[in-house]
């Protein structure tokens, strides 16, 4: 089995070949089709992750093909067409994991953490962590929607706007190309907001109603002319840019995290207290929310823009994942 490793934090990924795998109690072992490049795949290849241990396999927007089951694994049968995302499991003892709240659990499995990931032909992983992907979607288009196509979803369906509320996605990359399209397909008057005007034209082809030029043109002014945002849904790393926004909220509007930023982000708390305002995060989702992502996919037509690579140019896609000119997402065929 080829797998694409890395054997310390910042190293290349090196080519080698492993032995047969062989799924054990409670585990499957999955043929990778496709896999996705994550940012956060980053974090842990660079040992920035906690728990983070090498040599590591990471990769964890997988989509692939049951090849083999263990004992004691029901409900799922070898040729099965199933994704793998980043919660690979949950300890079910921990106050979120009894409040029902699995992604958050203090000791849940991560995939490329706790068991190796998806850079590989194959991978074992608990069957528990599996999601059944429709006939619908390729794996190609499967594999993103693993982890920035849920984290997305769950943001937007989980706040509490309705259907023809404001709602603006900050950028137009990877996460935010999948949330301008969901915005659009549940109902909202979408607003895209891109640094420059090369990517107008898209954002209106994905759905978006309105295009603010963040290079240009005061966003959170900008906000305010259209009544306001429901909800902002940051999927950017530019932390003054994020900040800049929050002004753009309606009375009692949330803004949304859904980029991880490097510095911290600075807003007035007199315009969080002034008009009701709040700021929350969000993180991907369980097995059960990627499912209710492939779903809805499969029920709209929403797919992901990719660019394929073989494994053996891993290096090559990562790197157009890491200076943001992928469009949009990475993805690896083994």
């Amino acid at each position: 089995m080829r797998t694409a490793l890395v054997g310390a934090p910042g190293k290349p990924f090196e080519l080698v070949e492993d032995g047969p795998a062989e799924a054990g109690l409670g585990q499957v072992l999955v043929k990778v089709d496709a896999c996705g490049i994550c940012h956060t795949d980053a974090m842990f290849t660079a040992g920035l992750f906690p728990g983070a241990r090498f040599p590591m396999v990471a990769g964890h927007e997988v989509a692939g093909t049951i090849q083999q089951l263990g004992s004691d694994v029901d409900g799922w049968r070898t040729g099965d067409r199933v994704g793998v995302g980043f919660c690979a499991g949950s300890c079910g003892r921990c106050s979120p994991c009894r409040a029902g709240d699995f992604v958050f659990c203090t000791s849940r499995a991560i995939t490329g953490i706790t068991h190796r990931g998806g850079f590989a032909e194959g991978l074992v992983v608990p069957a528990g962590a599996l999601s059944a992907i429709p006939d619908e979607i390729s794996a190609p288009d499967a594999a993103p929607l693993m982890c920035a196509g849920v984290t997305t979803f769950n943001a937007l369906r989980h706040s509490d706007a309705s259907g023809g509320d404001l709602i603006a996605v900050l950028g137009l990359g990877g996460l935010g190309h999948l949330a301008v399209q969901f915005a659009a397909k549940m109902g909202f008057d979408t607003v895209a907001v891109s640094r420059g005007t090369d990517k107008q034209e898209l954002a209106h082809h994905l759905g978006a109603r309105h295009f603010v030029d963040s290079r240009t043109t005061d966003v959170a002014g900008a906000l305010r002319d259209l009544g306001g945002a429901r909800v902002i849904l940051s999927t950017i790393t530019h932390a003054p840019a994020v900040s800049a926004a929050v002004g753009g909220l309606a009375p009692r509007g949330e803004l949304i995290v859904a980029g991880a930023c490097a510095d911290a982000i600075g807003v007035d708390t007199g315009v969080l207290i002034d008009q009701g305002r709040r700021i929350s995060g969000c993180l991907v989702g369980t097995p059960k929310d990627i499912e209710d992502t492939l779903a809805f996919c499969a029920l709209t037509g929403i797919r992901p823009m990719v660019e394929t690579v073989p494994l053996q140019d891993i290096e090559r896609a990562f790197s157009r994942m890491l200076d943001g000119s992928a469009r949009f997402r990475m993805v690896v065929l083994p």
